[in-house]
């Protein structure tokens, strides 16, 4: 009784150290029977005359061997085989030829075998748990976790999730600004997953795109559901980022929705990202029209398209060109960025005085056609003048009597003006 006492107490502790690391019932059976059949071929060299039986409901295992009946004084393998004399103190009925099944102790196999049988479940238990967490998280690339500071090291952070594995937050990873305490709990995505030699290493970032994508999905319900999509995300973290969204409802103002009442949605993403300012944008397919809001707050004048070379050269009054570049060259470069078109800022030089922005006419003109005109590439009432009348039919695709009328209507803006 001791002897079968101790193979019990042994399950008892292989259930303890299931229950540390996460490793199902049936993995964990199929990992006990795994070692022993491991530690058997060790000590006799093969494992195939030996039945493993873990019984998972009583939390207790058998073995069992089989070996074949020999003549006493013919006995090469006692592993193997067993000699007829023995045999019949099992049972008198058994024959030479015959095969003999009974129940060994592992504790027999002396303690050598006991800790070798441990040291094989111990090394099997630590890939599987390995294997877990890297089957766990390369799913999870792109989603959010929360984790706790561990350990803060000059390039990275150590951060542990919820059930204790180590995940990495690289320094560059890292918003500028960023500063946590040991205990700490902080959000990031998760970005990479590598599993070298089996050795699984999770970066997460703070600083990625989909980082900010997760977090508007979170703050904005409508994103969520798929009513809103982000399009475009360009970042200089910590500092300024520029946000294209587009609605499928016509009734649903994306920007809005985004910003939300009083800016309400916006300002959690905002201290999230250390009090990155955010321009949320309607996203549009054209070109011209995309790059006009991607520059905002800047209005600008005319914009030429080079659609082979992704360049786009933007003509504005003098007072409007240093809100196009913004401060540190930041609202520039992120329209750039955004619109994937290499922007160049210049003074519009064929301005004879004051120009007037077409919105202004809207009382005159009808909206349609003024969007019409801003497609092109016009946004002001001389950008329009300045241009063939036969080019704004064309282009703009107008009715001739359409363009007649709003050229009369703005040429007779500046008459009256002389």
């Amino acid at each position: 009784m001791a002897k079968k006492q101790q193979t019990i107490s042994m399950i008892d502790t292989f259930a303890e150290f299931k229950e540390l690391k996460n490793i199902d019932r049936t993995t964990l059976i199929s990992v006990i029977e795994e070692a022993f059949r491991s530690v058997l071929t060790k000590m006799f060299g093969t494992d195939e005359n030996y039945d493993v039986i873990i019984n998972p409901d009583k939390g207790d295992f058998e073995i069992w061997r089989n070996r074949e009946v020999v003549p006493d004084g013919e006995l090469e393998d006692p592993n193997l085989q067993l000699t007829l004399t023995e045999a019949k103190k099992i049972d008198e009925d058994y024959e030479v030829g015959e095969e003999v099944t009974d129940e060994v102790h592992f504790a027999d196999f002396g303690r050598r075998a006991v800790l070798n049988l441990r040291q094989a479940l111990s090394t099997k238990i630590l890939e599987l748990q390995k294997d877990s967490l890297y089957n766990k998280y390369k799913d999870r690339i792109g989603q959010i976790v929360a984790a706790e500071v561990y350990q803060i090291w000059k390039k990275e952070l150590l951060l542990l999730d919820d059930e204790e594995n180590e995940l990495i937050l690289p320094k560059t990873e890292q918003i500028p600004g960023d500063f946590f305490r040991k205990n700490e709990t902080l959000r990031a995505v998760v970005v990479k997953v590598d599993n070298q030699n089996n050795n699984p290493k999770i970066i997460l970032s703070r600083t990625s795109n989909l980082f900010m994508q997760r977090l508007f999905e979170l703050e904005v319900p409508e994103i969520y559901d798929g009513l809103i999509t982000i399009k475009r995300i360009a970042r200089i973290p910590g500092e300024r980022a520029k946000v294209a969204v587009e609605s499928y409802d016509d009734r649903i103002d994306p920007v809005g929705a985004c910003v939300g009442m009083k800016g309400a949605r916006i300002h959690g993403i905002v201290r999230e990202l250390r009090n990155e300012n955010i321009d949320v944008i309607n996203y549009t397919a054209n070109t011209a029209l995309f790059i006009q809001r991607a520059l905002s707050p800047a209005k600008i004048s005319s914009i030429k398209i080079n659609e082979e070379d992704k360049k786009a050269e933007v003509y504005l009054r003098p007072e409007e060109v240093s809100l196009a570049i913004g401060k540190g060259g930041l609202n520039i470069k992120l329209a750039s960025m955004l619109t994937e078109y290499t922007i160049d800022v210049f003074r519009d030089i064929d301005i004879d005085g004051e120009d007037i922005y077409l919105d202004e006419f809207a009382d005159e003109i009808e909206s349609w056609v003024i969007e019409a005109l801003k497609n092109i590439g016009c946004y002001t009432a001389k950008s329009v003048l300045n241009k063939n009348r036969q080019e704004l039919i064309d282009k703009a695709d107008l009715e001739e009597d359409t363009v007649d009328e709003v050229l009369a209507v703005l040429q007779a803006e500046f008459e009256d003006e002389e």
